[in-house]
């Protein structure tokens, strides 16, 4: 079986588009978490009041704006906030994986790997467990 019959075009098209978004979610997840970033759309938010506070002739549209700025801050706080729980959940499953002798080390530093190899490896843990499910099931007598 040649490369071309085994993977056609439109699943390596797929495969190809899958890997860039990935990375392309790996990078907006790291910039929009970073605190320098935060800062920019801190800046931002405020050369944006200060000029829009003196252009509205009502109050609603001054407390919209504000509204919306603040929002999109907390944009940046959150991705903060979730960059650290996950980089601590991992560090944490990591090293309850490194100290048990029967558990696999394909699990260790999931947060790497593609959403195809998670997949993959849930799908391992899936069986197993059916396997687990029959072999603790109570026998019929």
């Amino acid at each position: 079986m040649t490369p071309e019959q085994k993977h056609p075009p439109i699943k390596r098209m797929y495969h190809h588009a899958e890997s860039g978004f990935e990375k392309l979610t790996s990078f907006a997840t790291m910039i929009l978490g970073n605190s320098i970033t935060f800062l920019i759309a801190l800046c931002l938010v405020l050369f944006w009041w200060m000029n829009n506070l003196t252009n509205h002739p009502n109050i609603h549209e001054i407390i919209g704006d504000i509204i919306f700025g603040s929002t999109f801050l907390c944009l940046f706080i959150i991705q903060k906030s979730f960059n650290r729980f996950s980089a601590g959940l991992h560090l944490k499953i990591n090293e309850l994986v490194a100290a048990s002798e029967n558990a696999r080390n394909a699990v260790m530093n999931a947060d790497v790997k593609s959403e195809l190899e998670i997949i993959e490896l849930a799908k391992e843990y899936i069986d197993l467990a059916a396997q687990m499910a029959e072999e603790n099931e109570p026998k019929a007598e």
